[in-house]
């Protein structure tokens, strides 16, 4: 592992050290290409292998078998002769595959004849009154924190919202000895019909028998409350209660901590400001690249892969990072093709790995009354930029997400949109009676992430560039 890259010219440069970034670098640099992978946090797995060399929790059937199958990718990296740099952060990517990198308070810029972006996905936004509230967070947030400092809740917790990751994570948190109060799903119960046309590849799949082990173990310790169509989180100053609907009856518990989760979504933000082509993902509510079968975007020379190309799972990361890293050593050294796997036995991987997700998509795709807010709940977190304040805006005249910056400032805090911009485009989509691909998304321009100006001041500089701003 390198404090900072080693050269300024790789064969392949690889962005993100989750399931796919992993198993791409690994396949690269087996192959014999020069492979740099770059990623911001302080050890290799991402958030599904989260702390996968340092994690406190020894103990592997709290963590499940699924988390430990990282450790293997870790290895299988490490042995491969990939250059790996942590706490690196990647703030900008341009169609010359040029990347600026900013590693222990300096930035530089990288070149690549083939990049590879396993960014991942983000918890989708759930903007309900009261989530911006000390004492409510993300479920991957306190995953995190279970991962990395075996962190448990200990006050009176609930969590809410549906999808996998809420489940493993009740399931995390109980088998380390830690405290869940009560569980409020807000699966629809509509969604169980319509997911059933879906059921026989789900019943197939990987993901039933550990997904209905899963559920009984957690359900036999905790009290789950099915048809949540109402949530909201209250105090003055703090949480200290959670209310809901169920059933057509109102309840509020008290509680100290909210985890909420409905799924997760592509991260998009560092492929958008790259210019790649995106569309709407009508069945997941997102936007996700325009890729082909092997990854590549509309860019040349830049493959996406794992969540980031759209929502399969980490065992559907790891074939769609080798696949965009066996596209990568097919263009860049040929020869070295034969004793890689073949592309035919890696397609069949995924097809596997990616049975049963249609029936996941449709099952917990979140209700409207979750995703698009009304009045005062604040939908921009880092501008503190209200529902209504957002329809205000429409109503004189904004148009979609750019042109609200101008009247509200939302999406032009530290996160860039990662946490409204779904949001947003949902909202004016439905207030302006347009689909959200006509309203579309924030424009997005580098730096992607939060940099000093020390850092960008720290750019190597040529004689060239000191003459354009100095003029002799």
């Amino acid at each position: 592992m390198s404090i900072a890259p080693g050269r300024e010219t790789y064969d392949v440069v690889v962005i993100g050290a989750g399931p796919a970034g992993l198993a791409a670098a690994t396949m690269s640099a087996e192959a014999g290409l020069s492979t740099l992978l770059l990623d911001e946090n302080a050890g290799p797995g991402g958030q599904v292998f989260r702390a996968i060399a340092t994690t406190p929790v020894t103990e592997r059937d709290h963590l499940g078998a699924d988390y430990w199958a990282g450790a293997d990718l870790v290895q299988a990296l490490r042995a491969s002769g990939a250059e790996v740099v942590q706490r690196a952060t990647v703030w900008s990517l341009d169609q010359n595959l040029e990347i600026a990198v900013s590693v222990s308070g300096a930035s530089a810029f990288i070149k690549a004849k083939r990049v590879i972006l396993a960014t991942g996905a983000l918890e989708r936004p759930f903007p309900i009154p009261g989530w911006t509230l000390p004492g409510v967070m993300s479920a991957g947030a306190a995953q995190t924190m279970l991962k990395s400092s075996a962190l448990l809740p200990d006050g009176r917790t609930v969590i809410a919202g549906q999808g996998p990751l809420l489940w493993l994570l009740a399931a995390q948190i109980l088998r380390l000895g830690g405290r869940i109060d009560r569980i409020l799903d807000t699966t629809a119960r509509g969604s169980y019909f319509a997911a059933l046309p879906h059921a026989f590849a789900f019943l197939t799949s990987p993901y039933f028998a550990k997904g209905l082990a899963m559920m009984r173990e957690v359900k036999a310790k905790v009290q789950v409350v099915s048809g949540v169509t109402e949530l909201a989180a209250s105090g003055n100053g703090e949480l200290a209660g959670v209310s809901y609907v169920a059933g057509g009856t109102r309840e509020t518990i008290a509680a100290d901590l909210l985890l909420l989760h409905q799924g997760v979504v592509p991260n998009v933000n560092l492929a958008m400001s790259a210019g790649i082509a995106h569309r709407w993902d009508d069945l997941q509510l997102c936007w996700s690249p325009v890729l082909d079968a092997n990854g590549n975007s509309s860019v040349a020379g830049i493959a996406i892969a794992g969540d980031g190309a759209g929502i399969g799972g980490a065992n559907a990361a790891v074939v769609r990072g080798r696949i965009a890293a066996r596209a990568a050593v097919e263009a860049l050294a040929p020869a070295a093709v034969a004793k890689l796997v073949p592309m035919a036995a890696l397609r069949a991987d995924l097809a596997k790995a990616e049975r049963g997700r249609t029936f996941l998509d449709v099952l917990f795709r979140p209700a409207p009354q979750f995703r698009i807010p009304t009045g005062d709940t604040i939908v921009c977190r880092c501008e503190e930029v209200s529902a209504k304040d957002v329809l205000d805006a429409v109503a004189i005249g904004a148009t979609g997400p750019n042109q609200l910056k101008a009247y509200r400032r939302a999406g032009m805090g530290p996160c860039q949109g990662r946490l409204c911009g779904l949001t947003v485009t949902e909202m004016m989509a439905q207030a302006r009676d347009k689909t959200p691909e006509e309203i579309g998304y924030y424009r997005l321009r580098a730096p992607v992430k939060p940099i000093t100006l020390a850092e960008l001041a720290s750019v190597p500089k040529s004689e060239a560039d000191i003459r354009a701003v100095v003029r002799g």
